[in-house]
């Protein structure tokens, strides 16, 4: 094993010793290492005179540019957004985040969470999540509804194996807090380790827990750790932010489950992709929080070197130029306001489509899972089957949705002009009844 991973296990395993028994294989051998880019760094400190160090092409003192690209870009200086940026990414950026992450989430405080790591979006964290914290053949706690993605990363490229509860009760009212519980004390019962996926706002249906919800999971991740299960538990807050009714829960889980106890590592898994309407920009947030013996900030460094390492091992580093972008749009006066105008808008939809949907009518054709947050809401279509029913539709009425499974279809409310709701789903209506006969 390199010496300089060995060092920070040993940093972990000192304070924080059951948060290194559950760093996978890889996460024990990962690292940042002290090559060229460290040199660099070293040297753009010290050499006042030459510096010969990093692959950047220079030309004075400012970076080689064509104005083909720079013209689109006028307000943010080149030296701002050509370079690479660091695999820990802006440190700007980063402590801005965190420090939002306190405003966001309250009862944070007076918990010490990392500086968080920048990632090429959220689906790069889960992926890091995995190599860092996932062998083949552990088990992942997962609802019987995911994210497809999950499957993809957690499973075919990485050989783990999910462990499934039921996501909501039989009337389809509320989450299965039952099933989550049994599953979880299963295969606490079962294994050394398990991995919990904590994804609300969730995908695909659109449902964050209530208050007591909240508090109820919290509290059994925070049992079962205790009576001597490794839990690694990942919030995916892909859509963090996006709440539209009151008795939901208006925090992250890992603001409830951070620095609980010594066998309970807390992964956010977060970023503006969603929650500032930058898709497309690919940069998202790893954090950890940790409850450590002592030396909690040198355990926080070495994961985040590790977290560093793995970036730096797989795309060196992500978009300079997004992460300027975002440090820009945080310090605007206007930020807060223009994030509430499509919160409005977003939810101003939401609460037309709940209205719609009260006509008794539809409940011949489909079952509505709850949803109240997010992007999506989820139906369970009856008597038909979900994969024909959205192929009927696309081809006989130019509607475009996604099957989940044999009975389920998912609707992206979040691209759905509100003038449009009814149409949609009394289309969704014909289309069933076409189906029957």
């Amino acid at each position: 094993m390199n010496p300089i991973a060995q060092e920070l296990n040993n940093i972990i395993k000192q304070a924080a010793p059951h948060v290194y028994e559950m760093l996978s294989d890889m996460g024990k051998r990962l690292f940042f290492p002290k090559g060229i880019l460290t040199q660099s760094a070293e040297a753009k400190v010290k050499a006042d005179k030459v510096n010969a160090t990093i692959g950047i092409a220079r030309q004075g003192s400012c970076v080689f540019s064509l104005s083909s690209v720079t013209k689109y870009i006028t307000q943010i200086d080149p030296d701002n957004y050509l370079p690479y940026a660091s695999s820990f990414g802006l440190p700007e950026l980063r402590k801005k985040w965190r420090k939002e992450l306190y405003v966001k989430n309250p009862s944070l405080q007076g918990t010490t969470v990392s500086l968080p790591v920048v990632t090429s979006g959220i689906t790069h964290g889960v992926s890091i999540l995995s190599e860092m914290w996932v062998n083949a053949n552990d088990v992942i706690v997962m609802p019987d509804m995911i994210w497809g993605n999950y499957n993809m990363i957690f499973r075919v490229r990485n050989s783990a194996r999910f462990a499934e509860y039921k996501s909501y009760n039989d009337a389809m009212t509320h989450f299965n807090l039952d099933d989550f519980e049994r599953v979880i004390r299963e295969e606490a019962a079962q294994n050394d380790k398990i991995v919990v996926m904590l994804n609300f706002p969730h995908n695909p249906t659109g449902y964050t827990l209530s208050k007591k919800e909240a508090a109820c999971v919290a509290e059994i991740l925070i049992d079962v750790a205790q009576k001597g299960t490794n839990v690694v538990a990942a919030c995916d807050d892909a859509y963090f932010g996006l709440f539209f009714e009151e008795e939901s829960a208006k925090e992250s889980l890992f603001a409830k489950i951070a620095g609980k106890t010594s066998r309970l590592l807390a992964v956010k898994l977060d970023g503006p992709t969603k929650e500032d309407y930058v898709m497309g920009l690919r940069t998202g947030f790893t954090t950890y929080g940790v409850a450590a013996d002592a030396n909690l900030e040198g355990v926080y460094q070495a994961l985040e070197q590790k977290t560093a390492g793995c970036i730096r091992g797989n795309i060196s580093n992500c978009s300079h130029l997004s992460q300027t972008i975002l440090v820009k749009s945080m310090e605007d006066k206007n930020y807060g306001r223009l994030k509430q105008e499509k919160f409005d808008l977003l939810k101003s939809r939401a609460f037309a489509i709940k209205e719609v949907l009260k006509d008794p009518k539809y409940a011949d054709g489909f079952d509505v899972y709850p949803f109240n947050s997010g992007y999506f809401l989820c139906i369970r279509v009856k008597g038909v089957n979900a994969e024909a029913l959205r192929f009927h539709l696309l081809d006989n009425y130019g509607t475009g949705l996604i099957s989940i499974g044999e009975n389920n279809l998912r609707v992206a409310f979040s691209c759905l002009e509100e003038k449009d709701v009814k149409t949609l789903f009394d289309t969704i209506l014909s289309g069933i009844n076409d189906l029957r006969t």
